[in-house]
């Protein structure tokens, strides 16, 4: 039974004449009558009874019109799913954030203008810490990728800068200097740093330090916290001293105060991810929202 078949049948049924039904399908009346002769010979029984002026259904007719009318509306809908589908306004779209940026303000935004263009995609939403992001966008088990540059591993892929944060230092609230509006890094020398793992970020670590000793020493390097997020909690617990990104100082954390650095210009770019050669429909609208 061709689906054709059905949408002939039902044709009929509703204009309740086979030239009528012709004209809005836009084929003639024999090859139509044809179909339907067709159809019944399949069923095995007659589903139309021509009168005179017009038809009628038979029993059998209208138990398969009831049907036929739910096969088509089914059948239309799976289209239209696909269809948008492959025009990227609906489906799922797998989103990788780099731990930290989805406090960014930036990309809150852009998650926010996604939403309301395209109401019908799905964003799942997935937390890694640097390395295991860009594995996962180069493997395909995600869509595109807030990430923080500098990234070596950034190279790899096509990216496009949204935001650029200033680096903050984080210090406890009883910290001597925490009244002060900015802070130089040479003046926290003696001070613990917090890090977190070099495997999180490793070219940020490696600016961190670098910047460090720029200013004229060595940091002590203290306790670790497993991701960026969690040093404001270490540096409220009075761990030591964090460089956070600015978006970070945001936390809530009523035990630390943020600073700005001066003389020493430390920061980090927000930017988005794609693989190279990716020009989904997914990839060009959020770069339209751009």
């Amino acid at each position: 039974m061709e689906l054709r078949h059905l949408r002939y049948f039902v044709a009929v049924a509703q204009t309740g004449h086979f030239t009528r039904a012709a004209e809005q399908l836009g084929i003639s009346q024999p090859p139509l009558s044809q179909q339907i002769q067709r159809l019944e010979h399949e069923v095995g029984t007659p589903l139309i009874k021509r009168l005179t002026r017009g038809i009628e259904l038979t029993e059998t007719g209208r138990t398969l019109y009831k049907d036929a009318c739910e096969i088509i509306k089914l059948t239309d809908a799976a289209l239209e799913r696909a269809r948008n589908v492959a025009r990227g306004i609906s489906g799922t779209v797998n989103i990788g954030f780099a731990c930290s940026t989805a406090f960014n303000p930036a990309v809150f935004s852009l998650l926010h203008s996604f939403r309301e263009n395209y109401p019908m995609m799905h964003l799942q939403p997935q937390e890694k810490e640097m390395s295991g992001l860009m594995n996962a966008l180069e493997e395909g088990n995600i869509d595109f990728a807030f990430i923080r540059l500098p990234c070596e591993r950034s190279k790899d892929f096509m990216c496009r800068v949204i935001d650029t944060e200033e680096m903050m230092v984080a210090l406890p609230r009883q910290h001597p200097l925490s009244r002060n509006s900015a802070v130089s890094l040479i003046d926290l020398k003696d001070e613990s740093l917090i890090t977190f793992p070099r495997e999180v970020a490793p070219s940020l670590y490696d600016q961190t330090i670098h910047a460090c000793e720029v200013a004229g020493f060595s940091p002590n390097l203290g306790q670790q916290s497993p991701q960026l997020t969690s040093a404001i909690s270490m540096v409220g617990g009075g761990f030591g001293m964090a460089i956070v990104p600015d978006s970070l100082s945001k936390i809530d954390e009523k035990n630390v105060v943020c600073l700005k650095l001066k003389n020493t210009r430390l920061t980090s770019d927000i930017a988005i991810a794609w693989r190279r050669g990716d020009s989904s429909h997914i990839i060009l609208h959020l770069l339209n929202l751009l």
